[in-house]
């Protein structure tokens, strides 16, 4: 544990891209297998522990803790793993000869039981220094926020290749990455030359194709000639893979989500890889996106919900058609296969990703300020014609032209205290608007959109004007005549029975602050739902085969 420990640690405290690179390319080759692959595993994601659960660590810590000794502690220090690690008093009577090996603790915590697991963790907790603690605790819950994603974990994992041999991308190794366990033994020999590549299995994910931000100042250096574009469909996106028996639905980052949408499997059958964009579609007609979140992140999907809810498929691309893989071709070929290939299918549940005829910017510009496609689209797609499919997100062949978010003027009313390196401060804002008898009511919460030094000053207007406290939340004085005002920006709005004001905002994120505006001044709840009526009015909608 001594080294993952040190890895998790400093990461933690790396801002640097290429530092956290360094360090876990060079943790990964100094450390033997499988102890690696664990640690590989825990960083990109694909570890956990089902009978391991963050209330056994609670309970634990309060047997040996007074209990509101430890809750004031927490409170104090924001983060239950940091907590622990340094409040925690070893057992005087229990001395361990070594601390435990990382692949010592998953190989223990994926076979016990949930009845065994509180003596293995204070066991551990014991023969373990605080930042051994610290990492433990981490690995057990799986949060471990130290700013590394699961394709720059990749990215270091292809820098351990001896320079010998065949450089290889992050994307070669996605390429085989679905079909690979931890501690990915078979992995580590290909890429340190001991053995041949891993072979492709039928039905695997295929690395997705990432689009650039475009702003206004840009795209006047761009040749509108050299471009395709289509509209953002304000959906998920979703790779399709049909090949033999193996049917297949991904989502953006890899993630299989067949078992959630097996209507759609049904309805289409084609052989081949297509990359679009997943709808609640009823009678070509695109439902908000507030209708698909009913669908995502279920493990089951049944009848009543298929029907009331069912799904469809805009596509954007064809990555393989049979055994033939495409993605080298320009998006010109690609684009009339594509074509033909949603034509010979013929499903209503398919459709293809129309295009958008425009002569210059300001033509295209004003379409995305006001799409005939209304909501159903979050903004534009421009995609160079003869730009193959590349994994990743290459600057110059794909940019996202985003519509203008929406904003409104909210009063903040509650704060909480962030996780991780955001831990000793208040950084996450419940807001709200003026109700016509005076009070605010809350219409969303967030916590990001300002830089460092407003972070510092939001924190310190929170401690000042504290009026109640809430377990760990913060209530913060907000009448007509006092209150701080922040500027929310916010992707879609839609109605919610679930929420106290009847609505709720996609992405809101505070894009200022407003230290000069009068907390009176603010909207109201009857401001939003006007504007949340404009944007039903919107519509959308696909055809079948555009």
């Amino acid at each position: 544990m001594r080294a993952f420990s040190e890895l998790l640690d400093r990461l933690a405290l790396t801002s640097s891209r290429n530092a956290k690179l360094v360090l876990v390319r060079d943790y990964l080759k100094a450390t033997p297998d499988p102890d690696r692959g664990w640690a590989l595993a825990a960083l990109t994601g694909d570890l956990a522990f089902t009978a391991a659960k963050p209330a056994m660590i609670r309970k634990a810590v309060e047997a040996r803790v007074d209990p509101v000794l430890f809750g004031w502690s927490w409170d104090y220090v924001g983060d239950m793993a940091e907590t622990v690690s340094l409040i925690w008093p070893p057992d005087p009577d229990y001395r361990p000869n070594r601390e435990p090996e990382l692949s010592e603790v998953v190989e223990a915590l994926r076979t016990a039981t949930r009845a065994e697991v509180p003596s293995l963790l204070e066991r551990w907790l014991d023969a373990l220094e605080p930042r051994g603690r610290w990492a433990l605790l981490k690995l057990v819950t799986g949060a471990l926020r130290v700013g590394l994603s699961a394709r720059l974990a990749r990215t270091a994992l292809a820098m351990i290749r001896p320079d010998d041999l065949e450089p290889v991308e992050a994307a070669d190794i996605e390429e085989v990455w679905h079909d690979q366990a931890p501690p990915y033994g078979e992995l580590f020999a290909w890429l340190e030359g001991r053995a041949e590549r891993p072979g492709e299995a039928p039905g695997r994910f295929r690395p997705v194709m990432l689009a650039h931000a475009l702003d206004d100042a840009e795209i006047n250096a761009l040749d509108p000639a050299d471009f395709a574009a289509e509209w953002k469909w304000d959906g998920i996106r979703v790779q399709l893979s049909f090949e033999g028996e193996a049917r297949r639905i991904y989502s953006r980052t890899g993630d299989e989500i067949s078992k959630s949408f097996p209507d759609l499997l049904e309805a289409l059958d084609f052989e081949g890889v297509l990359d679009g964009e997943l709808l609640v579609v009823r009678d070509g007609e695109v439902a908000p996106f507030a209708d698909l979140q009913q669908r995502l992140n279920r493990k089951t999907a049944d009848a009543k919900l298929m029907a009331s809810h069912p799904v469809g498929v805009v596509a954007y691309d064809v990555l393989s058609e049979a055994d033939e893989d495409l993605r080298g071709l320009p998006l010109t070929e690609r684009r009339e296969r594509l074509r033909a290939f949603v034509d010979r299918i013929g499903s209503e549940r398919l459709s293809l990703s129309p295009l958008v005829d425009f002569a210059n910017w300001d033509q295209l510009a004003a379409l995305r300020a006001d799409p005939p496609v209304g909501a159903a689209a979050e903004g534009l797609m421009l995609k160079r014609w003869d730009s193959p499919y590349v994994a990743g997100r290459p600057k110059g062949p794909w940019f996202k032209w985003k519509r203008d978010p929406h904003v409104i003027d909210a009063v903040l009313m509650y704060a909480q205290r962030g996780s991780g390196k955001r831990s000793s401060f208040y950084s996450d804002y419940t807001f709200g608007v003026w109700t016509d008898e005076g009070v605010l009511t809350p219409v969303g919460k967030s916590y990001f959109g300002f830089t460092d030094e407003e972070l510092r000053r939001l924190d310190k207007f929170v401690r000042d004007h504290t009026i109640e406290r809430f377990g760990p939340v913060r209530s913060v004085k907000a009448t007509r005549d006092f209150g701080l005002v922040l500027e929310i920006a916010f992707e879609g709005l839609q109605r919610s029975s679930r929420h106290k004001s009847g609505v709720a905002m996609r992405f809101p994120r505070v894009s200022r602050i407003r230290w000069d505006k009068p907390a009176r001044e603010a909207d109201t709840l009857d401001s939003v739902m006007d504007l949340l009526d404009a944007i039903e009015r919107g519509g959308g909608r696909v055809t079948a085969r555009a």
